[in-house]
């Protein structure tokens, strides 16, 4: 790409000289660029010794070109869409505006492919300047910019509206523009990280809401007229019946979304204005969860580590749907996973696939349960399973026995907390004594989300916040965060998610509390050492990550 002619000055040298990596540093990365054949930058920002922004200063300063703040800049619609997206993603390259009637600007994140800016010139018959910007910054842009738009038209309409007693008609109308609509709010969904997206029938309309970061935001609002041919379409791709309007029904279908497979489960339910659809969705890819990711930290990581270290026992990890237990067990089996060790999993659905480790996962309509399942794997010589949840007596039964009888197992459990999941389990039918012998460990967690860090807000606390937050005795100063608001966050000013934890170690006194009450058993946790979910929510307040307002959504207006 064209250049400002200027002494040539090499990548490390430049980023040395700002102060962002030390010479050893750099050594090190020329040693892995020279046995990998990778980019130095790339290398760096792997490591976590640079960030992508001040790769793209210094790649800037390099080529002598201007770096660009995707943030701050206004992307001119219009002068986008003239670059299809295809070629947009394959250049990695984003018109910004026009800076004169045959000039455009243009942002690229690599400015040393010369020949992309030749073949941008072509595709946009414009003459161009370009300017550095980080790729997340750019792939963020992307996402915003060639996002599928949806729109309801009166055709549209009028191609949906059918009679409810009329099959044929149901399957006909289910057809290209109805077929369209839905594919752009999967796209949408999958494309926002939503985990849930709600299809839900009201008097005159279908509002269609989606789930991120555990929050529901309005998507789009279909006429009713539309509702009976998008939940047709819905019901054929989860091999559900269309004509059963009156009971509920269960489906799942595959999708690849990205070059990655993404699993959707379907509930159907019917409603006092038609049927309800809500779409599961998990990414199914191949990923890496490590412990050291998981935030843990102080007492709460080591009563972890000691758990884990055990040649057998049950680890249970409880909170409400969605609160992140599956990424959590995922951690413990990653430290668990060496070649000294057979790993097993019955899991509904396998949402993650790890090398090493065989995964099964259940199918109620074969009859694979998993207590059937899991009678499976213990004859198949494992040293550590992972029971996906534990949703019943005879699985209860099965997974304690197992963690009598030399195994370790690791399972999730629908509980407020650690304390009340001793109850949750009496109730499922697991006596008392044998609780007392088999379990280990019991994690309770939630999940909040981050602040964004590009507009969180700082402020000094109230009185009463301080009370709430068990600071008013100290005369200490404190500064916290609140929510703002920009494009990185969607105006939301929250980015992404954090788990709060406590651990319970079932050990002294509580094996003898294994049949009292949850507030005596929580009572003698706490005496014990346990950091609660609320303390450690606190801490995440005070670091800056998240607010006193979403500590509170999560775990209840009392902080104390």
């Amino acid at each position: 790409m064209e250049a400002a002619q200027l002494p040539w000055i090499p990548l490390g040298t430049l980023l040395v000289r700002a102060g962002l990596l030390t010479p050893h540093q750099l050594e090190n990365a020329l040693a892995d660029k020279e046995a990998s054949g990778r980019r130095l930058g790339e290398i760096v920002v792997d490591l976590g010794w640079v960030t992508p922004r001040a790769l793209a200063r210094a790649l800037a300063e390099q080529y002598g070109l201007e770096f660009l703040d995707l943030a701050e800049v206004e992307v001119d619609g219009r002068i986008a869409s003239r670059l299809p997206e295809t070629l947009a993603r394959r250049y990695e390259a984003l018109p910004v505006k026009a800076l004169g009637e045959k000039l455009l600007l243009v942002a690229v994140s690599d400015p040393t492919n010369v020949v992309v800016s030749d073949d941008l010139r072509l595709a946009l018959g414009a003459n161009l300047q370009f300017a550095v910007v980080a790729r997340p910054d750019l792939e963020r842009a992307f996402n915003r910019h060639y996002r599928t738009e949806i729109t309801i038209s009166e055709s549209d309409v009028e191609l949906s509206i059918v009679q409810d007693e009329d099959l044929q008609n149901l399957e006909e109308a289910a057809g290209a523009p109805t077929i369209n609509l839905v594919n752009s709010l999967l796209h949408r969904a999958i494309e926002d990280g939503a985990s849930d997206l709600h299809f839900e029938p009201q008097a005159r309309e279908m509002l269609v809401r989606a789930r991120v970061d555990g929050v529901m935001r309005s998507v789009v609002s279909i006429p009713r007229h539309m509702q009976a041919s998008v939940v047709s379409r819905l019901k054929i791709m989860g091999d559900l019946d269309i004509a059963e309007r009156r009971m509920p029904q269960d489906g799942r279908v595959s999708v690849g979304f990205g070059g990655q497979p993404i699993d959707i489960r379907m509930a159907v339910l019917p409603s006092t204005h038609g049927e309800q659809v809500v779409l599961r969705i998990f990414h199914r890819g191949l990923e890496r969860f490590s412990l050291g990711d998981l935030g843990l930290t102080g007492r709460t990581k080591s009563d972890l580590d000691h758990a884990l270290r055990q040649p057998y026992g049950l680890i249970i990890c409880s909170g409400p749907t969605g609160s992140g237990k599956t990424t959590t067990l995922y951690g413990a089996l990653d430290a668990l996973n060496t070649d000294g060790r057979v790993l097993q999993t019955i899991e509904d659905p396998v949402e993650y696939q790890i090398p090493g480790i065989v995964q099964v996962e259940v199918n109620q309509k074969s009859g694979l349960t998993f207590a059937r399942g899991l009678r499976a794997l213990l004859r198949s010589d494992p040293d550590v399973l992972l029971v996906g949840e534990i949703r019943d007596e005879e699985t209860a039964r099965i997974a304690s026995t197992a963690a009598m009888t030399g195994h370790l197992v690791l399972s999730s459990l629908h509980a407020h907390s650690a304390s009340s999941s001793i109850a949750r389990l009496r109730d499922l039918g697991v006596e008392p004594g044998l609780l007392a012998t088999s379990l280990n460990c019991i994690i309770g967690q939630r999940l909040v989300r981050r602040l964004c860090r590009s507009c969180r807000q700082p402020f000094t606390p109230s009185a009463e916040e301080r009370q709430e937050l068990a600071l008013a005795a100290s005369g200490e100063e404190v500064v916290l965060y609140r929510a703002g608001g920009c494009l990185e966050c969607s105006e939301t000013g929250y980015a992404g998610r954090t788990a709060l934890y406590e651990t319970m170690p079932v050990e002294g006194k509580l094996r003898r509390l294994i049949d009292a009450s949850t507030e005596e058993i929580f009572a003698a946790a706490v005496a014990q050492g346990m950091t609660t979910l609320r303390a450690d929510g606190i801490r995440r307040c005070l670091d800056g990550t998240t607010s006193i307002d979403e500590l509170r959504r999560v775990t209840g207006d009392r902080l104390g």
